[in-house]
């Protein structure tokens, strides 16, 4: 099984030069290769359009020739089959009307593992093919956040997120008051005997560390939910077990689910004392026609 495979694969094309995308000759005259900079182009006969890496292959496809011919690229895609490891349809959009088709193309790609590109202009469509040739050995960290594990670092980028507060602002706080706990206990005063601290910049410092967290949106929620649980209805039924003393807490949003459930019973409640109603007075009409 595995001999059938290697077979039907078509073995991936090495270009002259290690810096070459490799054109299939069918691309001849596509505007695209003119804005394909920086590194080197050949032509070699390989299954898909464009060989921007040994296991990474491109098919290039333009809506409007997808509008005409809406069967080629997927006798392009049976024909790539498993060739390379990174399969990609590169999809140059130059049509108006272009959600139907794209939508139609992601599910095919998605189908067939294929990743999807898609390009608003052919320099654009270039500089997708060079960038991909020119990050071909590039380790995937490169592109991968680097995170801060050290105390200054994560203590400086904090700090730096307050308004006009800067790396050399950061660096005073810290020689001065030694933690980010003292700082955060500073005085205005204390702040302002710093150089290059204004009144300005110390009210953004209180501001970020006095402020609470609640402000006075979720202030009035909590009122309004407060308000809520006074006006619903108590439980008149005495009940069989000891009273117990509960735990009071704080008030809840007025979207809590207690004020569903306790919207729920209400409405439970009105409904059948409604359907009491109709029945006693169903069985006195009753009760007088038989009399009669």
């Amino acid at each position: 099984m595995s001999s059938t495979s290697n077979v039907n694969t078509p073995p991936v094309v090495i270009p002259a030069s290690g810096n070459n995308i490799i054109v299939n000759p069918s691309q001849r005259g596509n505007p695209v290769l003119e804005c394909i900079r920086n590194v080197g182009k050949e032509y070699g006969d390989i299954v898909a359009d464009y060989q921007v890496g040994r296991t990474t292959g491109v098919l290039f496809l333009s809506l409007k020739y997808h509008r005409l011919h809406p069967e080629y690229i997927l006798n392009r895609i049976e024909k790539l089959g498993h060739s390379y490891n990174l399969r990609i349809l590169l999809i140059l959009c130059d049509v108006s009307e272009h959600r139907e088709p794209i939508r139609e193309l992601t599910k095919a790609c998605l189908i067939n593992d294929i990743t999807i590109i898609v390009a608003f202009s052919s320099e654009e469509a270039g500089h997708y093919l060079t960038t991909f040739k020119q990050f071909e050995f590039k380790p995937p960290t490169l592109i991968k956040e680097r995170v801060e594990k050290d105390y200054h670092p994560i203590l400086r980028a904090s700090l730096t997120t307050i308004s006009r507060v800067n790396k050399t602002d950061v660096e005073t706080l810290r020689t001065s008051f030694g933690s980010f706990a003292n700082i955060s206990q500073a005085t205005s005063d204390q702040l302002q005997n710093l150089p290059g601290f204004g009144q300005v910049k110390v009210k953004n410092i209180k501001i970020a560390f006095d402020k609470p967290f609640r402000n006075q949106g979720t202030s009035s929620l909590t009122r309004l939910a407060s308000q809520g649980k006074k006006e619903m209805p108590s439980n008149t039924h005495p009940s069989k077990h000891p009273q117990t003393t509960t735990v009071v807490r704080e008030s809840s949003p007025p979207w809590d689910i207690e004020l569903d459930v306790a919207a729920e019973v209400e409405d439970t409640d009105r409904i059948t004392f409604d359907l009491h109603s109709r029945i006693d007075d169903t069985y006195h009409f009753d009760i007088e026609l038989d009399l009669n």
